[in-house]
């Protein structure tokens, strides 16, 4: 076997550290090559192991009696959805490559999410994007941002999946480090889904689809360290995508599981054929021999490490029952893909790769896993300085604006609330004609499901702002307001799937707040009944000049709509309807975009948050939905009241004359971020109704005034005309960047 000799100092400069250089000497019973240690450095990295965060990922619910396919089993979760169906979903982040090469990063980001999704059997049928970055007026930002939306534009739409929603943000903390998170939902028949796994002694190992090159490669392990001035020299490790190369191997892919012949997939994201051959083997018990000269390479002379490691996109490792090769191989000529038989399934657990018949590194697969022998760390935390000072914050320190209307045109202005128009019209949303919401917006994006009289609904939250406030009420509220959102369009919330995009977890203080956010997601997910079914961890999201980004965990929520006569609309109806906001107002303003851009005061608590009045609350919407007691429904989130206002008012162009409540200041009462509140709207005949459903819930509610023709009042006076509202709300975000 080819014998390069490695060091400790070859470790370290692979991401290793010491003690885990010494431990694979143990494992192995010597000191590995180069390509072993390769092997290694990328397994072992965080991005494909977890080692900082499995303990506290642990830690979540992951069972409910939908659930077939719990966190961590499979390539993607997958939730019964009813009638013979599932939903396959998952989140996770392309945040390192995005920043140096931002077109391409976006762009395999979401091509790998969807191969998640379809490497289960599932087709896809919607993507989300929850995106993050720093100063929009800056010109880092706007090439950044340029790059990334074009690039996810560019690929879905070749794809024709469409893109049904997502969450656009900016602070100065993301200058550096964007994030670019993608959400993909899938749909397949109960029973004609595949597995991540590999049994059988003698089965074939296909690599099916694109040629492998040198793009790629240690991307797990780039994705696993700080962005510093030198990362543009990283450029190797950001991958190249190809949407109508992953198309075709789409249709290759379910056609050769329907075959009935597979025994299991997986799609080669991180680390390539490393990843795909050890997970596959350790899940299954067994091992591969691997022949990497039979592996289609783009450049000549690839050494063993780079072919392995390669994690060039539009690739599958499919393990096909022996006898029935040409079954994949047919299939894969008439898609007009590589499809080449690289390898074996062996008795035990070992990994042999060979180039040109000389074995190059000889490893076992179970030691390389999450849930093996991949090293796993209980890191050090410490509670931030600035916690107990943002504790300090009154509203009292808040003087009282004396020109609300400057506000509310400030807020509507604002790039974290204005229309993200300049985004979504760049990528489609009608493809596959099964979107529900182009043409009557609602809090989630809904989409058929073909064969069915239901929908799936789907979202994607996190105010970042709120989880550096307080990171397990922050993390809580995330998954309440995407549980709302479900909610406030019809549906019912059942799983979610996470993102967890947090700075260098050796660092006390950052790792506090990944602690934190993992508590508070724990605890809502219990509370809504909606399991975790998997996601990613995205560490060392910082930079060495600005330190690291908000603590930023993106909760992606799936929902079911059982009856699409359920479906509601955010809109204003009717003129003449009477408005409610269901909820409590409170006299809060805290981490408000009001209080943090308005005032500039960046140091204040999470908004307030109370867990048993939220879930009363959902309840309701529920429930007056279901009655058919209601036009519209909208939650409070960004902006506050007015903004929920605006944005219901906008649609049909309708307007708004509504009182404010007396008991409250005035700015809280309009632009506070309190939670737990629903903006709704009731035709005349149904108040006695809707009002004695709420209190029959015991739900708080405040009748605040009514929809009218085309101007917005507030407490008499007049705050302007839709029409000049929704032109100011719809460019804001385009005069800034175009």
């Amino acid at each position: 076997m080819e014998h390069q000799l490695t060091t400790v100092e070859t470790a370290q400069k692979l991401g290793l550290l010491e003690e885990e250089f010494e431990r694979i000497k143990q494992i192995l019973g010597r000191t590995p090559n180069f390509t072993e240690l390769s092997i290694f450095s990328v397994m072992w990295s965080e991005h494909c192991s977890y080692k900082n965060s499995i303990v506290w990922l642990k830690t979540l619910p992951k069972d409910s009696p939908r659930m077939l396919a719990k966190a961590g089993e499979e390539n993607a979760g997958l939730v019964d959805i009813g009638d013979g169906y599932a939903c396959s979903f998952k989140i996770e982040s392309h945040n390192h490559p995005s920043a140096i090469e931002p077109y391409q990063g976006a762009a395999t980001g979401v091509g790998g999410i969807n191969r998640d999704i379809f490497t289960m059997g599932a087709r896809p049928i919607a993507q989300l994007n929850s995106l993050r970055f720093g100063n929009p007026k800056s010109e880092k930002t706007q090439r950044l941002l340029r790059g990334v939306v074009k690039g996810i534009g560019d690929y879905g739409n070749a794809f024709g999946i469409p893109t049904v929603g997502g969450e656009l943000f900016f602070d100065e903390c993301y200058n550096i480090n964007p994030l670019v998170n993608a959400f993909s939902a899938g749909i397949v028949k109960v029973g004609e889904t595949a597995s991540a796994t590999s049994y059988g002694v003698g089965n074939p190992v296909f690599i099916v689809g694109s040629a492998t090159g040198k793009d790629g490669i240690h991307g797990a392990a780039f994705a696993s360290k700080d962005i510093t001035e030198d990362s543009v020299n990283d450029l190797p490790s950001v991958q190249v995508g190809d949407p109508f190369q992953e198309k075709l191997l789409l249709e290759a892919t379910l056609e050769i599981i329907q075959t009935g012949h597979v025994i299991g997939m997986q799609d080669m994201g991180a680390a390539g054929i490393t990843c795909s051959t050890s997970e596959m083997s350790a899940k299954g018990e067994h091992g591969m021999d691997i022949w990497l000269d039979k592996v289609p390479t783009r450049q000549k002379n690839m050494l063993p490490f780079e072919i392995l490691l390669s994690e060039s996109q539009e690739r599958m490792l499919i393990v096909m029952e022996k006898g029935h090769e040409q079954s994949i191989i047919d299939i894969c000529n008439k898609w007009d893909l590589y499809c080449e038989q690289i390898g074996v399934v062996t008795e035990g657990g070992q990994l042999r790769y060979y180039q040109d018949g000389e074995l190059v590194a000889e490893v076992p697969a179970d030691d390389l896993v999450l849930g093996g022998g991949a090293p796993v760390y209980h890191r050090e935390y410490r509670e931030p300085a600035y916690y107990q000072e943002a504790k300090k914050f009154s509203i009292d320190q808040v003087e009282e604006p004396t020109d609300y209307q400057a506000v509310a045109e400030f807020l509507t202005t604002h790039p974290n609330i204005a229309s993200k128009r300049w985004v979504y019209r760049q990528y489609d949303s009608m493809v596959g004609t099964a979107t529900m919401t182009t043409n009557a917006p609602s809090d989630a994006a809904l989409v058929k499901v073909k064969g069915t009289n239901k929908s799936i609904a789907v979202t994607v939250d996190c105010n970042s702002r709120y989880v550096y406030s307080d990171p397990e009420e922050g993390t809580a509220i995330a998954v309440a307001e995407a549980a709302r959102n479900i909610v406030c369009s019809g549906a019912e919330p059942v799983a979610i799937t996470n993102c967890l995009n947090f700075g260098n977890p050796y660092v006390p203080e950052v790792y506090w707040h990944f602690v934190g956010a993992i508590k508070g997601m724990g605890k809502a997910c219990e509370a809504f009944g909606t399991p975790v079914t998997g996601g990613n961890v995205s560490f060392y999201n910082q930079s060495s000049d600005e330190g690291p980004v908000f603590p930023t965990p993106t909760i992606g929520m799936l929902g079911i709509l059982e009856n699409k006569d359920n479906k509601m609309t955010l809109a204003f109806q009717n003129a003449g309807d009477a408005i409610y906001m269901m909820g409590d107002a409170q006299n809060d303003i805290a981490s408000s975009e009001y209080v943090y851009s308005y005032h500039k005061i960046k140091l204040t608590p999470a908004p307030y948050f109370n867990m048993d009045e939220e879930l009363k609350l959902q309840a309701a919407v529920k429930e007056v939905i279901e009655q058919k007691l209601i036009n519209s429904a909208h939650d409070v989130a960004d902006g506050g009241l007015y903004i929920a206002l605006l944005e219901s008012a906008m649609p049909k162009e309708l307007g708004f004359d509504i009182e404010t409540d007396k008991n409250f200041r005035k700015d809280a009462f309009l632009f506070g971020e309190s939670q737990s509140r629903v903006v709704v709207s009731v035709a005349p005949d149904k108040q006695a109704d809707f009002e004695k459903a709420l209190q029959n819930k015991g739900v708080n509610f405040t009748k605040l005034g009514s929809v009218t023709g085309h101007d917005c009042h507030i407490d008499g006076e007049l705050f302007g005309g839709i029409t000049v509202a929704k032109k100011h709300y719809d460019t804001a975000l385009e005069q800034i960047l175009d």
